[in-house]
């Protein structure tokens, strides 16, 4: 009996840790990219556009799936208007005129697909590149740290004066419902606005919690992926593959949740600037922000964040690879059971953020696995990080620290059609000595 209940716990033990390794990262029994993400899109040919969407949608309007639409210019959804999008979609970016959908306040957005069937927005070319259309725009009511509303018109800095009243956002209400965006691809958006600036692909400002963004995958943006602006949602199985710029860009006294989340970078995919992955500020100028209002914070669990290469110590040494996320002054993360692989280093902080309690409450890693990055949490412009180190390293925050090779910690992130980021089981081993 005694031999029994011995082998029944040593059994218990052994799937209680293989779980909470695999838990750490993206997770799921299945691949839940499977079905509905494309992470070659350059191979699929959409046929040619048989609808035209340009000017205003002031009604509510349905796209179906029998057509294939090209979007010309800049497109408003405006007049609490909801433009409806049937699984299996597809919306073709102008590349000529950079097609630009809008979605403004108190308009509504209901692009909803299917695992088997997503709505895809992508570009019009043959031979499609980062940056060939302007992207998604969606606009709410939910708060932000601005003083009053803010506006989105610096992403259009050619656009008439005319059309600035559907570019403004935020307000009071945090429940604010800008639609539903799941089983959605964005590819090749995020066209250059001006010298060194770049739209992004898909702009969120001031959405309220009722909005719903989920299994989203944007794909070689040519500006930053995610932007954020304000507003209190949820992102959850969210995919950024291959930006140019940012990842995810968090602003603005953004409240976010999000979890189960992939962003894949590739150095030779990055801007030569070797743009990181995820940034989380609280201003772009001071004296825009009302500091009696809560300044960015986002919730983070079970996200992934690698650099896809061969050659990481090289590309480290050329400078082509950057931190992973970089956090600002008044802003927060509270992250837990993520995985950073290959970056350099893992995190930085502002180099206004004080190394304090105050600032170390505000800033939480727990669970974390720190793969093959060049240095792990740095204040930027200081060479010492000891405090930190030695802060984020005590074994009661569980972070594991490993040098090991990609095939070797994830399932099978080389397979070109059907990439798995999950972790494989048992492969890591839970250390709390700090990497070199």
């Amino acid at each position: 009996m005694k031999t029994i209940t011995h082998f029944f716990l040593i059994y218990c033990l052994c799937m209680a840790t293989a779980f909470s390794q695999q838990e750490k990262g993206i997770f799921g029994v299945n691949n839940w990219l499977n079905n509905w993400t494309e992470f070659q899109p350059k191979l699929n040919d959409y046929g040619e556009a048989t609808e035209i969407l340009t000017g205003t949608i002031n009604k509510d309007t349905k796209l179906f799936k029998r057509n294939v639409y090209l979007l010309v210019g800049n497109v408003f959804v405006t007049n609490n208007a909801t433009l409806s999008i049937e699984p299996g979609t597809v919306v073709l970016g102008d590349f000529e005129t950079k097609g630009t959908l809008i979605i403004a306040k108190g308009a509504t957005l209901v692009a909803d697909g299917l695992e088997t069937d997503p709505i895809v927005f992508t570009s019009n070319r043959n031979r499609k590149k980062p940056g060939d259309w302007g992207g998604l725009v969606i606009l709410g009511d939910a708060p932000t740290n601005k003083f009053g509303n803010g506006s989105a018109a610096g992403l259009f800095p050619q656009l008439s004066p005319d059309y600035y009243s559907n570019l403004n956002f935020g307000g009071t209400n945090a429940y604010s419902h800008s639609g539903i965006i799941r089983f959605v691809r964005i590819e090749y958006a995020g066209t250059r606005i001006n010298r060194g600036l770049y739209r992004p692909s898909f702009t969120a400002a001031g959405l309220g919690k009722t909005t719903l963004v989920n299994h989203v995958m944007i794909s070689f943006s040519g500006g930053t992926a995610f932007e954020v602006w304000g507003g209190e949602f949820e992102m959850n199985n969210v995919v950024a593959h291959k930006s140019s710029e940012l990842d995810f860009a968090f602003n603005y006294g953004a409240q976010i949740d999000m979890s189960n989340t992939l962003a894949v970078r590739s150095p030779y995919a990055s801007h030569s600037s070797g743009s990181r992955s995820m940034r989380i500020i609280s201003y772009d100028n001071e004296s825009e922000i009302d500091f009696s209002k809560p300044g960015t914070n986002v919730v983070a669990s079970n996200l992934t964040i690698i650099n896809k290469t061969e050659d990481l110590s090289g590309d480290i040494e050329k400078g082509l690879i950057k931190e992973a996320i970089f956090i600002g002054s008044n802003a927060g993360l509270d992250m837990t059971r993520t995985v950073i692989s290959g970056f350099s280093p893992a995190v930085m902080f502002d180099q206004k953020v004080k190394v304090n309690q105050e600032s170390l409450d505000r800033i939480k890693f727990s669970e974390m696995y720190f793969n093959n990055c060049n240095g792990n949490i740095f204040v930027e412009n200081f060479a010492n990080n000891d405090d930190l180190e030695n802060w984020y390293g005590n074994p009661s925050f569980f972070n594991v620290y490993s040098k090991g090779l990609d095939t070797e910690t994830f399932i099978d992130i080389f397979n070109r059609k059907r990439p798995d980021f999950r972790l494989r089981i048992n492969q890591i081993m839970a250390t709390n000595d700090i990497g070199d």
